[in-house]
């Protein structure tokens, strides 16, 4: 992991590489690197920095090309350091590679490698790729006389003679060769992988493959493209090509790309039309991605619950789910697999959806999943819910659910990513690009989605009449107001932040759809200000959790430990009073999430944190707005990143 990119056309691939790198900036990585073809030898510039970094030693440095890769790096296999950063070569130094994943079985390539005589120098899993492509393309040049003569008489001549032989363009054998030479490569590796591979004797082709990890491309007017993520290359197209497993592209200089299955059948694939511009995936005058997105949610819930009643009939419409209301009262389990601030929805989901349709639903954490043997069967719907797509955990939850017989539902953001590949039907979220690690926009839309799935579900099993969905789904398109309203009174919020920023730990506590709530607020603070926080249950903070309050704070209160409380009105609104009043006593300082005109509540606590009225299944989505604002003003207290937060990556593509 992180972030891959690459240029082959008529302009400098610098700037691409570059600018590609800064768009994937967000996934999270310790070090950098580019490399590109050039007069017959190949260029290889890394820092174990950011990208901004990279950018000021390519400009001090005399390395250019119009045909190159670059990586962002998230260390898996050794430490962070620029002998371990992308790309990284083979012995000749004619060959580099970028590679997003993990090679399972390194260790023994690495032991045939170097018992033939390769020369390793990091310590990553991605060096054996190099070496690997090495070694196939001289055993196929081995068995091409022809090439062979020719790189033995561009041998036999001076230095000069040597460069221009190299650079000139290589004959269609030849390329055929460096490619079935990635294909043999690709064949021979185990686990997950997203390649980009020069070699210098072929300036101007980029060959690519991928494994469970994401890879799209594209062309334009200057040349062919390709990178890990869409934000990279959507400058330059908004038609784009997803490699599916072990499949090859080949991209030129003058834009072509041949696409190759594993077996090296040269195909047509399928293009899909990116729907949202490059302005979305800049900060357009927030001082962060994060606070920008957060400000989107209002237009990402319009858009996730639009035309999705049709008046006239007074039902809810999920057009996509092919199921008849025949199957889904069949349906006799439901399982959510997820991973993160996903799973978290998926617990409001299942509030929503046992309430409303009385399915039993279980929240599984995609990475147990597929090794606990759960039940399941025809008659088991499960929903994976993924933002980018390309979770690798829930990929093989879903994978593992279908060879069962279930029905696989897709919740996701990325039109065309492997989940939608993999499961049966496909649900768009529409929160557009996420930029921030941290995930805000997208949270807020899979619950939207769930909620009107839950609706849905009850509704065609007869569960809640049609007069009862439409004033449900009336009140969802009053959420986008409310949450305006919230993020026009977040000074109150920042305040509240300010006095809780140099705690050691903070609590977070709710009941029913309030405590789901609340660990998504406990995950926002922790993910992004590294401030320790744990959510519970309000009537379980008694049962052990309320020993973590300090008692000191009773006298100082830079000592008084945070309790963020959701305590909205709901039917065990008392029941959460008295969970304060008992945290109270013990010298916590309670930071309340409360409805507007609540007067009772500013008796306990003047850190009050008001929002408009709401019904409580609806509530996690304007609740989980201040929590967002409030997580990363205690951030920005801290010095924090608030986009790149240390450690963590936005698409996790390994296991």
């Amino acid at each position: 992991m992180c972030g891959i990119v690459g240029f082959t056309g008529t302009i400098d691939a610098r700037e691409f590489l570059l600018n590609g790198l800064m768009r994937l900036e967000y996934r999270g990585y310790d070090s950098a690197g580019i490399a590109l073809t050039h007069g017959g030898g190949l260029q290889v510039l890394r820092v174990k920095d950011k990208v901004a970094q990279l950018r000021k030693a390519v400009a001090a440095s005399d390395i250019e090309g119009s045909c190159g890769i670059g990586h962002t790096r998230w260390a898996t296999h050794g430490v962070p350091s620029e002998v371990n950063a992308h790309p990284h070569c083979d012995c000749s130094g004619t060959i580099a590679v970028v590679h997003n994943g993990i090679i399972e079985n390194h260790e023994q390539l690495r032991e045939t490698l170097q018992a033939q005589g390769h020369r390793f120098v990091s310590q990553t899993d991605t060096e054996v790729v190099a070496h690997l492509v090495e070694e196939n393309y001289a055993a196929l040049c081995g068995q091409h006389p022809k090439l062979q003569a020719r790189l033995a008489g561009a041998c036999a001549t001076g230095q000069a003679e040597q460069q221009a032989a190299l650079a000139a363009p290589a004959h269609a054998a030849e390329t055929t060769l460096f490619v079935e030479a990635v294909r043999a490569t690709v064949a021979q590796l185990s686990g997950s992988f997203a390649l980009g591979i020069l070699h210098a004797d072929h300036p101007g082709t980029i060959v690519v493959s991928r494994n469970d990890s994401p890879m799209v491309i594209g062309s334009c007017e200057q040349g062919a493209v390709v990178a890990s993520d869409i934000p990279a290359l959507i400058e330059y197209t908004r038609e784009v090509v997803y490699l599916d497993d072990r499949d090859l592209a080949v991209l030129h200089a003058d834009g072509s790309i041949e696409y190759f299955d594993p077996a090296g059948v040269l195909f047509t694939p399928t293009t899909y039309h990116v729907d949202w511009s490059i302005e979305d995936a800049e900060r357009g005058g927030y001082p962060d991605f994060m606070l920008k997105e957060i400000h989107e949610q209002p237009r990402v819930i319009r858009d996730s619950i639009a035309q999705r009643f049709d008046a006239a009939s007074g039902k809810l419409l999920f057009n996509e789910l092919p199921l008849s209301a025949e199957q889904l009262a069949a349906v006799d389990r439901v399982y959510i697999v997820a991973c993160g601030t996903s799973y978290h929805a998926g617990l409001v989901g299942k509030e929503l959806i046992e309430a409303w349709s009385r399915i039993p639903v279980q929240v599984e954490v995609a990475s147990e999943f597929r090794y606990r043997n759960p039940i399941v069967t025809s008659d088991t719907l499960v929903l994976a819910i993924t933002q980018s797509g390309e979770t690798a955990d829930t990929l093989e939850a879903v994978k593992q659910a279908r060879t069962a017989g279930a029905h696989v539902v897709a919740l996701t953001n990325v039109v065309g990513s492997r989940v939608t590949r993999e499961a049966q039907t496909t649900l768009y979220i529409k929160a557009r690009p996420e930029i921030a690690v941290a995930a805000t926009k997208s949270f807020l839309a899979q619950v939207a989605l769930l909620t009107l799935l839950g609706l849905y579900l009850a509704q065609e099993r007869a569960l809640l009449s049609a007069a009862q969905v439409g004033e449900i789904y009336a009140e969802m398109q009053q959420l986008p107001a409310q949450i305006e309203q919230i993020l026009a009174h977040a000074a109150v919020i920042e305040d509240a932040a300010a006095q809780c920023a140099q705690a050691d730990t903070a609590l977070f506590i709710g009941r029913g759809v309030g405590a789901t709530t609340c660990y998504e607020g406990a995950l926002k603070l922790k993910e992004i200000s590294y401030l320790h926080a744990e959510a519970f249950a309000a009537g379980e903070i008694k049962h052990g959790p309320i020993a973590l309050i300090d008692p000191a704070g009773s006298q100082d209160p830079l000592l008084q430990t945070p309790v963020v409380a959701v305590a909205l009105q709901s039917a065990t609104y008392d029941k959460m009073l008295a969970n304060i009043e008992e945290v109270l006593a013990r010298g916590a300082r309670v930071v309340a999430l409360a409805t507007e005109g609540d007067t009772r509540i500013a008796k306990l606590t003047d850190l009050v944190l008001y929002i408009p009225p709401v019904r409580e299944c609806l509530s996690p989505i304007t609740a989980s707005v201040p929590l967002q604002l409030f997580a990363r003003a205690i951030a920005i207290a801290r010095g924090c990143d608030v986009d790149q937060p240390r450690n963590l990556a936005k698409s996790v593509t390994v296991e």
